[in-house]
């Protein structure tokens, strides 16, 4: 009787030892686990992406450059597959079997049960024929997507495009990007991307067994709305730029416009250019193929990305850094006989015209070489042979004051630099000490190892304009409905030249419009006051560079004027700054005394043959691929020098000098 007792108590308690593990098990999968719920829901509801528009982009007026449209995608959740004609379904999207069985096993590769995209942007009125018949294709759905849309197809290379996001930005988004979204990849898309993108919404349905939809998932109490991203509104004036465009139609180069007052930029012109609308809906990808296979590189963002000699549109500038170190004066003279002599170089002036006696207003009207040259040189050389490079070092630190050698810290991706070079570059080609001003004259003239893009050359133009200060230029005024700028877009950057020595500079520069170089692109009635450079080129034709402001009291309008191969400054570049700077001004355009309408130019085409272009580009890449090389090796030395602590280094000869850059 007292074992059957006992076996009762054990029996009893393995009992409510079973009874507690279960209830424990349970608690653990109702209240903390909550996989198993996750399952649960999983299998009754489906999570759909709500995509939002993108914010639109507007000009300075509130004129819309890029707004939205809706295309459909067609998305394909692989488990949800039952047998269908395949065919016909191919036949609806025209696409072949073999495109259909590669599409769905990338889509089974990255996921049976969850949807990817298998067809994108199609058309309203494919969807609606294909909508029709979708309950015939089981595991595929259709959804809208917002695409981009340009009203009046200008300024692509400032507004950028999107594209679909590669593994890598999936990777790094933190679950924000998924496969077949899409993502700011160049411009004023890409820089603003996080305020352009909105946010994303969640629809949850109610699904059976098989998948199908049943209704809105708990009355949509989880569901969450699209959020549209904020529009911008940009500096651009459209019809500045529609302009702009015109006049550079078949030639490359770019136009950049800056209002002094602010930094904001009016005008961002880069050819040749191409219609953003080739970058979105169905043909996109062969487009995009087209134009990357392009040989004139429309994608080159010609404004911040090309780096050009600024010829003797930099003499203004090398005047104001002599005056602010006490040089020269405005009244100093220099008597030109038609060249410059420096050590045992003569160098001409252009045609080798003899400009006589000149001081630095009359030398910068008539562009004469010698007196820049002998400017430089007294810079130069101030401080004594021995001590080239330290009074080559400072020069070169108060032009980049101006923003040469530098990014600007526009608001768009790829800035470039330009080229400013360093006392080190010279002492690594002709050794240190082996160099004088005579060894780097040219770049007193604006040539040799310089180069500035197009937006530094403006940039420089408001900065005279403003007697002696800039703001930082930039392309956005504000997002959404608020004033909202960058702070350091609404500060002064004073380039250490007192206001007092840009008059005689500017006069010169009057002079040049009204009686000079570019006498033939006069306005009436506005002062503009401008400087014509004619850049060497070392791969062909020089370039026609312009650079200017207006009017003369009170400037709302700087500019800058590229046309590669273009010749002589006057001939291409000052005409068409001319014309863009009256339109802005008085929104017509006048006719000249000389004759010129924009008509002309318009009308012109100063495209390089193809093959010609081709070799250029390839010569230009061996150049680089040669000063890289040589870059190498003397990092290479020197490191050899560190290590073993040598005292002397050594030679490098032969050292290719020809940074000149022409088109980059």
């Amino acid at each position: 009787m007292n074992q059957y007792f006992e076996r009762r108590y054990i029996i009893g308690g393995i009992f409510i030892t079973l009874i507690l593990v279960l209830l424990g098990r349970l608690f653990y999968i109702q209240i903390i686990d909550d996989r198993y719920a996750y399952y649960a829901a999983k299998n009754a509801k489906r999570q759909f992406i709500l995509y939002p528009a993108r914010g639109p982009i507007l000009d300075r007026n509130g004129k819309t450059l890029v707004t939205n449209e809706l295309v459909y995608d067609v998305s394909v959740t692989p488990k949800e597959i039952k047998p269908f004609d395949t065919l016909e379904f191919c036949k609806l999207l025209s696409i072949d079997k073999t495109e259909f069985d590669k599409r769905l096993a990338k889509a089974r590769k990255y996921s049976q049960n969850t949807p990817s995209p298998f067809e994108k942007q199609l058309s309203p009125q494919l969807y609606a024929s294909l909508q029709e018949r979708m309950s015939e294709f089981p595991g595929f759905r259709t959804g809208p997507h917002p695409i981009r849309s340009y009203p009046d197809s200008v300024a692509a290379q400032f507004l950028g495009y999107i594209g679909e996001v590669n593994d890598n930005v999936i990777s790094k988004s933190g679950g924000y990007y998924h496969l077949g979204d899409y993502i700011g990849i160049s411009g004023v898309e890409k820089a603003y991307e996080p305020i352009l993108r909105g946010q994303k919404g969640i629809r949850n349905m109610l699904v059976d067994s098989r998948g199908e939809q049943k209704g809105s998932y708990a009355n949509g109490a989880f569901d969450t709305l699209a959020v549209p991203g904020e529009k911008l509104t940009s500096s651009l004036d459209i019809k500045l730029q529609k302009l702009g465009e015109k006049l550079m139609q078949n030639k490359v180069g770019s136009i950049v416009a800056i209002e002094p007052s602010t930094g904001e930029i009016l005008a961002f012109v880069s050819t040749p250019s191409y219609d953003p609308n080739l970058l979105v809906g169905h043909d996109r990808s062969a487009n995009y193929g087209k134009l990357s296979n392009d040989p004139y590189v429309p994608f080159l963002v010609r404004p911040i990305q090309a780096s050009y000699p600024p010829g003797s549109s930099f003499k203004p500038l090398s005047a104001l850094i002599a005056m602010q170190e006490g040089i020269i004066t405005p009244q100093t003279t220099y008597n030109c006989p038609g060249y410059y002599v420096a050590g045992n170089r003569r160098i001409a002036c252009f045609h080798n015209e003899r400009h006589g006696t000149v001081n630095l207003a009359s030398a910068v009207a008539e562009s004469c070489n010698g007196y820049f040259d002998m400017v430089f040189e007294k810079l130069i050389n101030r401080l004594g042979a021995k001590q080239t490079d330290s009074a080559f070092t400072s020069w070169r630190n108060n032009v980049a004051k101006f923003g040469l050698g530098g990014k600007l810290d526009l608001d768009l991706p790829g800035e470039g630099t330009g080229l400013l070079p360093k006392a080190s570059l010279y002492d690594k080609m002709y050794h240190k000490g082996g160099w004088r001003s005579s060894t780097v004259i040219s770049l007193g003239i604006g040539q040799g190892e310089l180069g500035a893009t197009p937006l530094q050359l403006a940039n420089i133009e408001a900065t005279i304009a403003n007697h002696g200060f800039y703001y930082k230029p930039h392309l956005i005024k504000s997002i959404g409905d608020r004033q909202i700028i960058k702070k350091e877009y609404t500060e002064k950057n004073y380039v250490g030249v007192d206001a007092q020595y840009f008059e005689p500079v500017i006069d010169g520069m009057q002079a040049v419009v009204d009686r000079g170089t570019a006498a033939a692109s006069k306005i009436p009635g506005i002062i503009m006051c401008g400087k014509t450079g004619t850049a060497d080129n070392s791969h062909g034709q020089a370039h026609s560079v312009f650079v200017a402001f207006a009017p003369r009291e009170n400037p709302k309008i700087a500019i800058a004027v590229v046309v590669e191969n273009g010749g002589q400054g006057s001939s291409w570049a000052a005409p068409i700054a001319s014309f863009m700077v009256e339109k802005y001004l008085r929104d017509s355009i006048t006719t000249r005394p000389s004759g010129i309408s924009p008509e002309k130019y318009i009308n012109a085409n100063l495209m390089p043959d193809i093959n010609v272009y081709i070799n250029q580009q390839k010569r230009r890449a061996r150049l680089d691929s040669a000063r890289r090389a040589r870059t190498d090796s003397i990092k290479k030395a020197q490191a050899i020098k560190s290590a073993t602590n040598k005292n002397k280094k050594p030679a490098i000869t032969n050292y290719l000098s020809a940074i000149i850059p022409g088109k980059r």
